[in-house]
This record gives structure tokens, sequence and C-alpha cells, in this order.
């Protein structure tokens, strides 16, 4: 099957929709931020078109409902988080499998588990900018991280969402070195000498904007920490 990239659009394109239990980052790596704010479990997993192997992750969607007695047919957002890779999923050109919160959002007051009891929905859909409100990236270093090897998880980009490519530049050094993205929003370096910090970062949005946080992994940086930029788009 062939998937193409969904762009931004004024119309309101129909997939399916379904939903599933507890929140977690799956296959995007964002672990259990998902609970907490800016995402605070308003997060779907997408089906191959939206997923792009990890590079749709951070991807912000409006979906609403209307064909269901208990769709208020309000758009919520949804940022995607994970993948959907078989099953229902493949059933649809798109698709979202949506966290209970979610899902239950696109209800009437009162009516969220009503439908949620409905199965698959039919929902239209619209690629919307991402908005964080003053939150800035965030890069949380992998725990298998190494003075030899670096890969970090990034998050909160505002804007396009998802990242079409990630670079980073050493202390003493005026060269951009293009990192490799590992898995999800998980993105990796691997020079085989040691990276001299303090380390700045360079993102390539999916329209092309770029970003640096410079020095934003500092001297003395440690495998499993997080750290705040003091930028976003």
């Amino acid at each position: 099957m062939n998937y193409t990239t969904l762009s931004y659009s004024s119309d309101w394109p129909v997939a399916a929709a379904t939903w599933y239990g507890s929140p977690d980052g799956g296959a995007c790596g964002y672990q259990n931020a998902v609970d907490q704010p800016p995402f605070s479990s308003m997060i779907a997993a997408g089906n191959p078109s939206i997923f792009l192997s990890g590079k749709g992750c951070g991807a912000c969607y409006k979906v609403k409902c209307t064909g269901n007695s208990a769709c208020s047919d309000h758009p919520v957002r949804v940022v995607i988080t994970d993948e959907c890779p078989g099953g229902p999923c493949l059933a649809q050109p798109v698709h979202f499998d949506m966290s209970g919160t979610a899902f239950g959002a696109m209800a009437k007051p009162g009516q969220a588990d009503q439908l949620r009891a409905a199965g698959i929905l039919q929902i239209h859909y619209n690629r919307i900018q991402c908005n964080y409100h003053g939150t800035d990236i965030a890069f949380h270093v992998d725990s298998g991280s190494n003075p030899y090897y670096f890969a970090v998880l990034i998050e909160y980009e505002s804007g396009d969402g998802e990242l079409a490519g990630v670079s980073l530049m050493q202390i003493g050094s005026d060269m951009w070195v293009p990192m490799q993205q590992s898995w999800g929003a998980v993105w990796m370096f691997n020079l085989g000498s040691i990276l001299e910090a303090p380390i700045s970062i360079k993102l390539t949005s999916d329209s092309g904007k770029t970003l640096v946080a410079k020095n934003v992994i500092p001297n003395g940086w440690q495998a499993g920490a997080s750290y705040r930029s003091v930028v976003n788009y």
C-alpha cells in the first residue's frame, strides 16, 4: 500500500477512528510525558499514512465526529505519539487510534462513554500547527548514550510538530553534522570519537524551517537527563 504525506488544508477529509485504554508514548518514545501537559492525554496513534515511519511523531491534528448521536461536531486537537501498524488501522487510508480521553472529547457533554461504546467511528480531520503556549523544546538524552554515542528524544516542537532533519555542532567546531533518525522521535549521532560539549542542536521542521538550540546539551551532560532549550518555533 502506498502512502502520501498529509499537508495543511481547509478541507475536512474523512478518516476512521478507534480508541484504546491507558495512553503511553509508544513508538514515538515520549513515554509518560503523554499524560502530562502539554499533551495531557490528547493523543493518537496513527496508521502508516500519519506515522510516516516516525517522521509523523509530534504532528497535530484537529478531529471531529458527526455520524453518531453522541458526537458534538466540535473539533478537538490530538498529537501523534504512537503507531497503529495493523488490524483495523489498515482498513482505511487514514486512521487515528485515539486515547480514550481524546476519543471521548469528541462527544457531547456527558456522553463520552456512549461515544466510546460505538467502536469504529467515521471522523473528519485537518492537519494544524502545534502551539504549546510558551513550552520550550525539550531534549531527553537516551539512557544508552555515552561520550562516543549520542541519542536524544526531541519533544514539544510547535509549528509543524514533526521534524525532517536534526544536526548537531560540538564546541570548538563551526560545522553542523547531520544526525540520523533512530526510531520515533529519537535522533542519534555515532561519530566514533569523544563528543565535545556543550553541544548545539539544529532542527529542521517538516516545512523546512530551521531552529537552533545553542549549547542546549551542557558540558558534563548525563545519559537519561532532560535539558530544556529556551527556543521553540
